[in-house]
């Protein structure tokens, strides 16, 4: 089983961050978190790296009921989008699948709920 959704576009790579962001939102996501890889590995490490950038998602309906029905899911939460740039213009954007990602912790109805945020994921990855 994968465990990510991706897509391939033609677009720059801030207007893909902008389209991701606008997709999510139209499932009920918002962006908590927003980590700059290229920069955060430029300062740390002082490497040159291609435009990579990581959307932590979060649906807070989705959130409550998962937290709900297991206490500890917290640890998995965010759901990650990567946007990244290797060939100029050439946006790939990858989304976690959170059923792939449940499947160690055994609870039938934590299940349910991550096929459901799937089934979004893969509807925002679709929109691109």
């Amino acid at each position: 089983m994968e465990y990510y959704f991706s897509k391939t576009i033609t677009d720059s790579f801030e207007n893909a961050i902008q389209k991701v962001t606008k997709a999510l939102k139209s499932e009920g996501f918002g962006i908590l978190t927003e980590i700059d890889l290229k920069a955060t590995l430029k300062k740390k490490l002082d490497v040159d790296f291609y435009k990579y950038t990581i959307l932590g998602a979060c649906n807070p309906q989705f959130a409550y009921k998962a937290l709900v029905t297991e206490d500890k899911i917290g640890f998995m939460l965010l759901c990650n989008i990567i946007v990244q740039e290797k060939v100029a213009g050439q946006i790939e954007v990858s989304a976690v699948d959170p059923a792939a990602s449940m499947q160690a912790i055994k609870n039938d109805k934590l299940t349910k709920i991550a096929t459901e945020i799937s089934d979004r994921l893969k509807k925002v990855i679709e929109q691109l």
